[in-house]
């Protein structure tokens, strides 16, 4: 019997990196590899990978192979811990030193290579908080590096690490690097959009407070075209947020952003909950979360299931998102900016000036009650698109709008005056904003007080619609100067974006 080998791997709990121990043991006997401390099929199927790649690097196994992954009542998925589980039973065998405490992940291939694996983020915020170097693949280099505080060390194959941890040869720290903030590269473009004064205009209050968005109108009236632009005209990340953004992106094997462009996710209506919400028997991450910090785009939005738009609501007023499964349960972050867009109707022209609508008025009414009550009560900004006339489309074909960088400008100017108000409270934005320190901090007076007063009274607003009117008007008032108190014309504005006739 040889050493018992002992190294430290990771598994991934949602967007955390769990420790893991891993204990081998080699005694005499028959060949065989068992692994115990509920392992996924793709950590059982690791004994294969595992006994290539020694064998490749020089070390045969020989002998009954016991590999113990703790603590025991964690479920282990993935292929994160082959590299751990090499070097444990190179330990257990005698054909190691027992290395230094470190953390160690990463997929092996059957000559020794390390293969790119996600969780890599995680892994890294965790060895920082654990104070013990990392050594990962080498593909996952670029986004590690984007951590800061920890030593890591990229390696290619699991030679290379044997080498390095018998001192025959040294692998190189990781140089750490930083995304510097520059021009975004914008898809669409807001002067590319013709005419829509009123829905460029709840673009810009919508990406200056974070407000969810619902885009009503005909076929080809720019919804979606609208929708994309919103992209180029939010601020950049800041390194808090872009570090929230990569690690859920990375704890789901996504590839590091290129800038600090907020992430944007666009969904077909034909998704399952699982894969909008995020699930599985991995527990998986969904798009909510993947466009965490971002924009979220639900085009069709009233073709979606109902159940998947009632799994929304949690995210959309929490913020975060629960997945339970008989598995577990994680939480995922989802402080995303909903981006709905839908026709008026099933033939999709009730109210179009051009082409008159087919539906009969109960086809209208089931077509509106896909979308309940309390999903259309979270959204701040309900905007009517309407479609351009001929001549409209081809007179203002030749004039450009404003572009997305001068809109940007000013969403940029409204964002630091919420930043800096907000920041002692800890909060970025109005939409992030709770409601008794929103009151309290937003003093009216009498002549808003009454308004607000007739307006809840006159269209039945409920306590979260109100919350969000004073919000919304929080952000218009942000727009127009800074320290500019909230008035009954700001207050007017973010009435006419509650649902109404227009849904």
């Amino acid at each position: 019997m040889g050493p018992l080998g002992v190294v430290q791997g990771v598994t991934l709990r949602g967007v955390d990196a769990v420790p893991v121990e891993v204990e081998v043991e080699i005694t005499g006997g028959l060949f065989v590899i068992s692994v115990v401390g509920l392992p996924d099929a793709a950590v059982r199927e690791a004994r294969e990978r595992v006994r290539a790649a020694l064998r490749a690097s020089g070390i045969a196994l020989r002998g009954r192979v016991a590999v113990n992954l703790a603590p025991a009542d964690v479920p282990k998925e993935g292929a994160l811990l082959d590299l751990p589980m090499a070097l444990g039973m190179a330990v257990a065998s005698g054909a190691l030193l027992p290395p230094p405490p470190a953390l160690y992940l990463g997929e092996l291939a059957l000559d020794g290579r390390l293969r790119r694996g996600r969780g890599a983020v995680p892994a890294a915020l965790l060895a920082r908080h654990m104070g013990l170097p990392l050594f990962f693949p080498q593909e996952n280099a670029s986004e590690v590096a984007l951590v800061e505080g920890v030593r890591a060390f990229a390696v290619d194959s699991l030679e290379a690490l044997l080498a390095h941890l018998r001192g025959t040869a040294v692998l190189p720290v990781l140089e750490p690097r930083n995304l510097v903030p520059g021009a975004p590269c914008v898809d669409t473009d807001l002067e590319d959009v013709k005419g829509q004064a009123g829905a460029r205009r709840a673009l810009e209050i919508a990406a200056a407070g974070h407000h969810n968005l619902f885009l009503v109108g005909a076929p080809g009236s720019g919804k979606t075209l609208l929708a994309r632009a919103l992209r180029g005209i939010l601020p950049p990340l800041s390194s808090e947020e872009f570090l929230e953004v990569l690690r859920v992106r990375s704890a789901d094997g996504h590839r590091t952003l290129p800038d600090l462009q907020p992430p944007f996710r666009a969904v077909h209506h034909t998704a399952s909950t699982a894969a909008v919400c995020g699930g599985g028997a991995a527990l998986r991450p969904g798009e909510v979360s993947l466009a965490h910090r971002g924009v979220l785009f639900l085009d069709e939005l009233a073709e979606f299931r109902r159940d998947l738009l009632e799994a929304l609501r949690q995210p959309l007023e929490d913020a975060t998102i629960t997945v339970s499964r008989a598995t577990g349960s994680v939480t995922y972050p989802s402080r995303v900016l909903l981006v709905g867009a839908a026709n008026p109707c099933p033939c999709g022209f009730w109210g179009d000036v051009l082409q008159p609508c087919r539906c009969a008025p109960q086809e209208r009414e089931r077509y509106r009650r896909r979308l309940s009550g309390p999903i259309l009560d979270r959204i701040d900004l309900h905007v009517a698109v309407p479609r351009l006339s001929p001549e409209e489309l081809v007179v203002l074909g030749e004039r450009r709008g404003e572009s997305s960088a001068q809109v940007r400008s000013r969403v940029m100017r409204a964002r630091d005056i919420q930043r800096r108000r907000w920041e002692p409270f800890g909060f970025r934005c109005n939409a992030e904003v709770p409601e008794r320190v929103l009151r309290r901090e937003t003093p009216l007076g009498t002549g808003e007080t009454t308004f607000l007063r007739d307006a809840a009274r006159r269209f039945a607003l409920s306590g979260r619609g109100l919350s969000r009117l004073l919000r919304v008007a929080r952000t218009i008032a942000d727009l127009e100067a800074e320290g500019a108190p909230v008035g009954v014309p700001h207050l007017a504005e973010a009435l006419g974006y509650r649902p109404g006739a227009l849904w």
